[in-house]
């Protein structure tokens, strides 16, 4: 079997699911003001998704570990979630949609981290560059920004559910056709989960990133909404997400040039900078195609930020445990921060507006890429 013929499978199983996380990041938020819930009850449901991940992603990174195996689990959590999320977007009180949320994303959460784990995985094996892999998921999400953004402009958002079942059902016939990395020799033991909790250089960075995150995960769940302040309509917001994850696709597939060529916290920094500028200029902006236009920024921003502080803590964690440790690192960047992020969210625009709310992200950001920046300088102090 060629390289390409066993990456393929992987490559369509992060392009389909990626569509499917493309309906729940862009659309979800609109969808809830539709069922006529306030910015702070969306805020609810929006954080109730991240507490999920925070609860289901260490869990599921273990058990993974534990039986030596992505595949598997990755097929068991897709045939659970479909009928799932068939009963979220068929209830309408408050309390059944905090319920199903909060299921939809403890199923969820863990494929898009396991996606990511294996293609690192995979790439190490075949020494090619993580980015070649995991741009494939960009690019369905992408394409799925773009035709789900027309097919709602066309039809209504609370037809959701149909592309969402779609993506989803491809998304698990192609997970049976997925090659399992290499596991490793040794066997995992909650002694040496320990021992990732004992890392002072990991816990120290994914505290300091968190203020970056935050930030990044504040606007993934108030873009559509911020958009929809402005003017625009669901199409100019797939548009918007078209935008910024082609050029996160363009970022990934071109990794293998520019990755070796600094020092990996190099790029951590750079992206927090450009994050620092990107929420300023969102916080003065009052057209949305304005904002449309600002959205290659995602690339230069997220796809830097991720594939780099990625491949940096990979080099901080055991083999054994990689599974877990990159659970861990999910968790700190789509959960805990999620969490912090929807709840401010909400809340900043009901008493104020998305404006306000992306000046302050512009802070959030600043202090983040200061506080990398001294974590960075120590660290070269220590190492000469």
């Amino acid at each position: 079997m060629t390289q390409n013929e066993s990456l393929s499978p992987l490559k369509l199983f992060l392009f389909s699911f990626y569509a499917t996380h493309t309906i729940i990041l862009s659309y979800i938020p609109l969808y809830l003001q539709d069922l006529n819930l306030s910015g702070t009850e969306i805020g609810w449901v929006l954080a109730i998704g991240p507490l999920a991940a925070l609860i289901s992603e260490p869990f599921w990174g273990y058990i993974s570990d534990k039986l030596k195996t992505v595949k598997r689990i990755v097929v068991l959590l897709l045939a659970i979630l479909l009928p799932v999320s068939m009963v979220f977007f068929n209830v309408y009180s408050l309390v059944l949609i905090l319920l199903f949320a909060f299921l939809l994303y403890f199923f969820s959460a863990p494929i898009t981290a396991f996606g990511d784990s294996l293609s690192q995985r995979r790439a190490d094996e075949l020494h090619i560059s993580f980015g070649s892999i995991r741009m494939w998921g960009s690019i369905g999400f992408a394409v799925s920004s773009l035709a789900v953004g027309q097919y709602l402009t066309w039809t209504n958002i609370e037809n959701i559910i149909w592309p969402y079942l779609l993506f989803g059902a491809f998304a698990l016939i192609v997970a049976f056709r997925l090659t399992d990395a290499e596991p490793a020799k040794e066997s995992v033991n909650l002694k040496s989960v320990k021992q990732l909790f004992k890392n002072g250089k990991l816990m120290t960075f994914l505290v300091l990133i968190m203020f970056i995150t935050i930030t990044h995960r504040t606007s993934d769940s108030y873009i559509g909404i911020y958009i929809a302040e402005l003017g625009g309509t669901e199409s100019l917001v797939g548009i918007s997400w078209f935008v910024g994850v082609i050029s996160e696709a363009a970022i990934f597939a071109t990794a293998g040039y520019w990755f070796r060529k600094y020092k990996t916290l190099f790029f951590i920094i750079a992206a927090g900078l450009l994050y620092t500028i990107r929420w300023f200029l969102f916080g003065i902006i009052q057209d949305p195609w304005i904002v449309i236009a600002l959205q290659f920024m995602h690339g230069l921003t997220f796809a830097v930020m991720y594939l780099t502080a990625f491949d940096y803590i990979t080099r901080l964690i055991p083999k054994v445990v990689q599974g877990t440790g990159h659970l861990m690192f999910h968790t700190v960047f789509f959960g805990v921060s999620g969490i912090i992020g929807s709840l401010m969210g909400g809340s900043i625009i009901d008493y104020y507006d998305a404006n306000m709310l992306y000046t302050i992200l512009g802070f959030f950001a600043l202090v983040g890429t200061v506080s990398l920046s001294i974590y960075h300088l120590v660290l070269e102090k220590r190492t000469a």
